[in-house]
């Protein structure tokens, strides 16, 4: 494993301006145009065939060494957030109000590194497939992907990813089997009252007094109904209302995150949400709708697909840079669904000291990039050996 890290750390000044080309240019969910027609064009050289809008920007890239008959399939977000950045970056976001502060810039240079490398060096039998995906924030990414025939277009026998992760020791790498993170479903709710003038409010219904009610019935949801000893959280993330303050609004809208980690959970959540916003809007005169997103699932890593990852990032970089069995989170991730249709693991790489992923001050370090790589290559180099 030297001679890989020897060979990234030689190209690491390429594979930085990949990270900060992307990190200048980000786009928003499912709004990834350039940022996919650039992944395609820096693989095409390569000798990948590749494959594009997979799901409306996906990407895939297959490279054939050999007679093996094992595929692998290593798994890249490349989507950004509606944050504001305010690090004073050389790099910095070109982008008003739109930033690269989840690391996916970090995720697909990772890949895109390892995908050289592993060209170069076709020490693989076997088949290779990098999987750029879009809209991972908005949880539309992969199921577009999967709709579209990912698995049976681009067929794999496992699927692995990976992400950066602050709080954990830069640069190790953390397996967990068994449920990993939690299942979302991003709801928006509508209050629909009856506007009118600020200094007549009885001739109007206020659904910004329906909507902060709502907000507070929401708090007792996980604290009354959730059993201690479980996981849930419920989130209004946003409160959108009016434009003046000498006007009752004539609607309002409720932006929710919803995290639960089992099916029993996720069940009771959702009909509680629902109750306590038709008893809300109906007691305070308004209507009401609920628009659900895609439906959440828990990310669940295959037992077998973790450790035999594990063993090989132990292999590659030693006992002291590898954990098992690492942290859990209420945090989510579509690739779940990938891993509902094939097997694999997905792991954390320790991005260190720095402000919490979604952070305007959140920043990927890019000391990590390299030994990101280096995992995809030793993962591919021992999945198709």
């Amino acid at each position: 494993m030297d001679d890989v890290i020897e060979a990234l750390e030689a190209d690491r000044e390429q594979i930085e301006g990949w990270f900060e080309h992307m990190h200048r240019n980000p786009e928003l969910s499912m709004q990834e145009a350039e940022t996919a027609r650039f992944i395609a064009e820096t693989l095409e050289p390569w000798g990948y065939e590749v494959a594009t809008g997979v799901g409306e920007h996906g990407v895939v890239a297959t490279l054939k060494v050999g007679d093996g008959d094992k595929a692998i399939g290593l798994r890249a977000d490349f989507d950004a957030l509606p944050i504001q950045e305010v690090n004073d970056l050389p790099y910095r976001s070109a982008v008003e109000g739109v930033a690269h502060l989840c690391g996916h810039d970090g995720h697909t240079a990772m890949l895109l590194a390892a995908g050289k490398h592993l060209a170069e060096t076709k020490r693989f039998e076997g088949t290779l497939r990098l999987i750029f995906q879009p809209g991972e924030e908005t949880m539309e990414g992969g199921p577009a992907m999967i709709q579209d025939g990912l698995f049976e277009r681009f067929p794999v026998d496992a699927v692995f990813g990976m992400h950066n992760l602050p709080g954990l020791e830069l640069g190790k790498l953390y397996f967990t089997a068994g449920d990993v993170m939690a299942a979302v479903d991003n709801w928006e709710i509508q209050l629909t009252g009856k506007g009118s003038h600020g200094a007549m409010p009885e001739q109007g219904i206020d659904p910004v007094v329906a909507g902060s009610s709502l907000v507070m019935a929401l708090q007792s949801v996980v604290a009354r109904n959730v059993a201690p000893a479980h996981r849930a959280v419920v989130t209004v993330g946003a409160f959108l209302a009016g434009n003046a303050g000498n006007v009752v609004a004539n609607e309002a809208v409720l932006r929710l995150s919803i995290r639960t980690t089992t099916a029993a959970d996720r069940e009771l959540v959702l009909g509680r949400v629902r109750q306590l916003t038709q008893a809300t809007a109906e007691g305070f005169g308004c209507t009401f709708e609920i628009r659900e997103g895609v439906p959440g699932a828990v990310l669940t890593n295959d037992a077998e697909h973790t450790r035999k990852a594990y063993e090989i990032a132990r292999e590659a970089f030693g006992d002291e840079q590898v954990v098992y069995p690492g942290p859990t989170y209420l945090s989510s991730e579509d690739f779940a669904f990938m891993l509902q249709k094939r097997p694999g693991t997905y792991c954390f790489l320790g991005n260190g000291a720095t402000p919490m992923v979604h952070h305007p001050e959140y920043t990927f370090d890019r000391r990590i990039l390299t030994k990101g790589a280096a995992y995809w290559v030793a993962l591919a180099e021992g999945y198709l050996s």
